[in-house]
């Protein structure tokens, strides 16, 4: 296959283009400087730019590319930027994709399972609706994007992904300094839920669901065993071997520290059922935190 990637050189992306180069696929990766080979093309999404011959007779597009969510403050300007990053760059390529006589079979989009909002002690599956708050809203407006593909003909899903288990980096990458210093700890109450997935069982996740046909719309990229934050503090911090702090970190100092993105990103409860992968049997390698964190860690 020949599989177009956008954010080919972050965490998730990277990992995923070794796995498919590793299988033999061809990937090309769109990138915004002077392309250096075959194996890249240049695009500048803001603007709309985009050469549709480099999505001509491709088997499938995965696009991952986005502001990150964590890196900094949400001002008003930065909230703007984080909608614009992902709506602009899924409108460009669905655009090219329209010019095209070849259209690619399938369009991954990456998602979150922010869509659901604050979901308490509820389990929640992929044919729940959407919730409140800034990132409910943007995954709204993401996946409506991604969705136009479908009046194409194009197989669309979009990949609402958990947590994301990986050492390289991450929000687990910045959490191992704290827990390698002994001074991990709950986070507010800790009673809420945290949805994970080993990086590993992402890429095995994308890969099903590229080769499946018959998944399509929104698909829960997380582990059949969502834990809640008190339960993953203690986990992570056994697999250190080391101790935890007792006490919680309470919200206001997260919020002085963090923000808004405290509140959506970190004291939200998210308990997630993977359901479409499950049903369409997929294997998870990882379904326990234990065993999860020894294999990343």
């Amino acid at each position: 296959m020949t599989i177009i990637v956008t954010g080919a050189s972050g965490l998730l992306g990277s990992a995923l283009v070794r796995a498919l180069e590793g299988e033999g696929e061809r990937v090309v990766r769109l990138v915004r400087r002077a392309p250096q080979g075959t194996q890249e093309a240049f695009w500048q999404p803001a603007e709309g730019i985009l050469d549709p011959s480099v999505l001509d007779g491709a088997d499938g597009v995965v696009h991952l590319a986005g502001a990150p969510i964590a890196d900094r403050r949400w001002t008003d300007a930065y909230k703007r930027e984080l909608v614009r990053s992902r709506v602009e760059s899924t409108r460009t390529l669905v655009r090219a994709m329209r010019e095209v006589a070849r259209r690619p079979e399938v369009f991954v989009s990456a998602s979150g399972v922010d869509f659901y909002g604050d979901t308490g002690d509820t389990v929640i599956d992929e044919q729940a609706g959407k919730g409140t708050g800034f990132l409910s809203d943007l995954c709204e407006q993401w996946e409506g994007e991604a969705r136009t593909v479908g009046e194409l003909g194009v197989r669309a899903a979009q990949l609402r992904t958990g947590l994301a288990l990986s050492s390289r980096g991450g929000a687990l990458g910045r959490m191992l300094p704290i827990f390698r210093l002994g001074l991990g700890a709950p986070l507010g109450t800790g009673r809420q839920w945290w949805s994970w997935i080993t990086e590993d069982d992402w890429v095995r996740a994308v890969l099903h669901i590229l080769r499946n046909r018959e998944i399509s719309g929104p698909v829960n990229l997380t582990s059949p065993s969502p834990i809640t934050n008190v339960d993953f503090t203690r986990t992570l911090g056994k697999a250190m071997r080391k101790g935890t702090l007792p006490m919680p970190v309470p919200p206001f100092a997260l919020s002085l520290g963090l923000g808004e993105f405290a509140r959506e990103g970190l004291l939200s409860s998210h308990r997630i059922s993977p359901a479409k992968l499950l049903d369409s049997a997929y294997g998870f390698t990882h379904t326990g935190l234990d065993e999860a964190l020894r294999a990343v860690l």
